[in-house]
């Protein structure tokens, strides 16, 4: 096989490695969350890819037709999208919450808050 014969492959690879850079490089929590998206829809690139035929058709049995693609992958996509939209919602949720509970969404800011609350619950003991 030649590049573009591997092409969705390269481009997976480029993703997941853009998408772990993200999630751990930065620390705004709205990055990290896109970096979790990148992250995902690499995987669902790496599902798809082996999914489609050239040449296939939908898998109906009929006259004429030998190679079939498989729907199976397109099907497990679709319920890992809507668990992903789902995750997501709740991650933005939960960064809405902490923003209003330390007035930040930097995860440094956020460890030093809570690193000087517990330093004064000490002090006060």
């Amino acid at each position: 096989m030649t590049f573009a014969g591997h092409y969705a492959y390269f481009v997976t690879i480029l993703l997941l490695m853009v998408g772990l850079f993200i999630v751990i490089a930065r620390s705004n929590l709205i990055k990290k969350l896109i970096g979790l998206g990148l992250f995902q829809t690499a995987v669902y690139l790496l599902y798809i890819s082996p999914g489609k035929l050239i040449g296939g058709v939908a898998p109906i049995v009929g006259e004429g037709f030998e190679v079939y693609s498989n729907p199976l992958p397109h099907v497990l996509i679709l319920t890992a999208i809507v668990v992903g939209v789902a995750t997501l919602a709740l991650g933005l949720a939960l960064v809405v919450r902490i923003k209003e509970a330390y007035g930040s969404i930097e995860e440094e800011e956020i460890l030093g808050l809570d690193a000087d609350d517990e330093l004064k619950s000490r002090d006060r003991s």
